[in-house]
């Protein structure tokens, strides 16, 4: 059975990481842009991560370009860019295609897991799955769902 463990990613600095690292945790799994009109989101984020991370939440940032070229070019620049403007200290990764042929292994599992509105396609930047400490994904949550309204279904998986 396919699970979170099962999976890696290059960090937003260039380093690999086992996602297995992650087992364990709950874990909000988010497709990020810098230059979208839902990059607010990111003080939400930041904000669930800052108080729910000591109860074992953690949030994955995943920068991507394909939804109108809303995300720089440069890794260190989105990296600058999220902790400059929004205090980012959940860890980053490497900007990856979550739609298509060349979408990341992680995001085609996680479309055939928990599948949206018009198929599995992910429509728009952040998207949101929630991962339980298991690693197995449980929901899904369109663009527009605030971080702070993902707060009641975090806290369930962190209690269990």
């Amino acid at each position: 059975m396919t699970s979170l463990d099962s999976f890696e990613a290059k960090t937003i600095t260039g380093t690999d990481q086992r996602l297995a690292d992650y087992l364990g945790k709950v874990v909000l799994v988010v497709n990020t842009a810098s230059k979208c009109g839902f990059t607010p989101q990111f003080d939400g984020l930041e904000r669930l991560y800052a108080d729910l991370r000591s109860e074992g939440l953690v949030v994955l940032g995943f920068p991507c370009d394909q939804f109108a070229h809303q995300e720089y070019d440069d890794n260190a620049e989105i990296a600058d860019f999220c902790r400059l403007n929004y205090g980012v200290t959940f860890p980053m990764f490497a900007k990856v295609d979550v739609n298509g042929p060349s979408a990341h292994p992680l995001f085609t599992w996680l479309r055939t897991e928990q599948g949206g509105v018009l198929g599995d396609a992910i429509e728009w930047n952040f998207t949101k799955f929630l991962i339980n400490r298991e690693g197995q994904v449980v929901k899904r949550y369109a663009s527009n769902v605030e971080p702070a309204d993902i707060a009641a279904d975090i806290r369930t998986l962190l209690a269990d």
